[in-house]
């Protein structure tokens, strides 16, 4: 069953990430009009009088004076009605009233992308909230802020306590909600293995869609997995995965990628990979720093499932297989041997690659021996001292 879309009914898209995304597009290429002409209309549509002096700053924008005066103007309009408001509720009524009061402040500083003001507002209604519910609501709108420029300490911080409030009660629903951000963070700082955990946890239940859309969640979700996962798990959670089949019928790119590796269709899954690359990982802004590093440990997962079925291959035979020359072929292997990330050898004599089975007992002893080394030479370092 697909999973109900539950969009219109979530937290509000504030601060709106898509205009995150769209910024970093335009720093990959200043001149795509499409995405400039996007981005002016969102900004002009919100009066976001900050956002827009940011992107003239790093010259995605000519300054125009008429438009900064336009967007200025209702934005004191707005603030002065919102400061109107509080110093009414202040004066004739509770607590509660002013809460909600200083949080639509903030949520509106929020949509703006007055960062600095959002969050002292934000802090604000914070402090007059007394419910449990509520504070992770608010402390979700600084979430947002944090991913919004990816700024890891804030997200940090932030989770952090958003971790403590969900564990002194939070609700089903927040708790689930929260695992999608630490999903994101996880993914952004290529933690793949927890961002694919937590993304299964709660592909079932996805409501967060004022962080993206489900098939953005779907994207992100396989891409971590077929990473992360060992190959069982794979099956169990994802290729069985009736939320996410549903789901992959409207991403063949997505599907094939996945579909080719646990089928052994190396070169289609080489050719996805690239692609993928191409118009995924490198242009989007949580996976883009980590892309050399996905392609790379991919194609290592690649090449160890093949390996692990045969005890040797002809070198032409893999490069057939994988879809490409001998020699890139011997040079990629020749690499990863020697990183210690392959267990094979390459006899270049005869074209063959001989697989080895690494000697697990061995290789612990060996590392004993190596700890104990260091052990005995840091102790006599240390009774050298002591002796003085």
């Amino acid at each position: 069953m697909p999973v109900e879309d539950l969009s219109d009914e979530g937290l509000p898209k504030v601060p709106n990430l898509e205009l995150a995304q769209l910024k970093f597009l335009l720093k990959l290429q200043p001149n795509d009009d499409a995405s400039k002409a996007r981005l002016l209309s969102e900004i002009q549509a919100n009066n976001m009088t900050p956002f827009y002096l940011e992107c003239v700053n790093d010259g995605y924008f000519s300054y125009d004076e008429k438009l900064v005066q336009q967007m200025k103007n209702e934005n004191d309009k707005k603030l002065q009605e919102f400061d109107s408001k509080i110093d009414e509720n202040d004066k004739t009524f509770g607590e509660a009233e002013l809460r909600e009061n200083y949080l639509a402040k903030a949520q509106y500083l929020c949509s703006i992308l007055d960062r600095e003001q959002a969050l002292l507002w934000l802090a604000k209604a914070y402090d007059k909230t007394v419910t449990l519910g509520p504070r992770l609501d608010i402390t979700f709108f600084q979430l947002r802020l944090g991913l919004f420029d990816l700024n890891q300490d804030l997200t940090e911080r932030t989770l952090d306590k958003a971790k403590f409030l969900v564990d002194e009660g939070g609700d089903w629903d927040r708790r689930n909600r929260m695992k999608v951000y630490q999903g994101l963070r996880a993914m952004s700082i290529r933690d793949f293995q927890a961002a694919a955990q937590l993304f299964l946890d709660t592909v079932a239940t996805f409501t967060s869609y004022e962080l993206m859309d489900y098939q953005a969640f779907v994207t992100y979700t396989v891409i971590c997995c077929v990473l992360a996962l060992e190959r069982p798990k794979l099956r169990e959670k994802v290729i069985r995965g009736s939320e996410i089949l549903e789901i992959l019928h409207g991403l063949p790119l997505i599907k094939d990628y996945l579909f080719s590796l646990y089928g052994c269709r190396y070169a289609d899954f080489f050719r996805n990979l690239a692609i993928i690359e191409e118009t995924l990982l490198t242009k989007d802004r949580y996976l883009a720093p980590h892309a050399s590093f996905y392609v790379r440990e991919m194609r290592i997962i690649a090449y160890n499932q093949l390996l692990q079925s045969y005890s040797s291959l002809t070198l032409k035979g893999m490069a057939q297989t994988f879809g490409c020359s001998e020699a890139f072929l011997d040079k990629e292997l020749s690499r990863f041997i020697a990183a210690g990330r392959l267990n094979c050898k390459i006899d270049k004599v005869r074209g063959i690659i001989e697989t080895t089975r690494p000697d697990s007992k061995n290789f612990l002893y060996q590392e004993v021996i190596k700890k104990g080394d260091l052990l005995l030479n840091r102790v006599q370092k240390l009774s050298r001292v002591i002796n003085i």
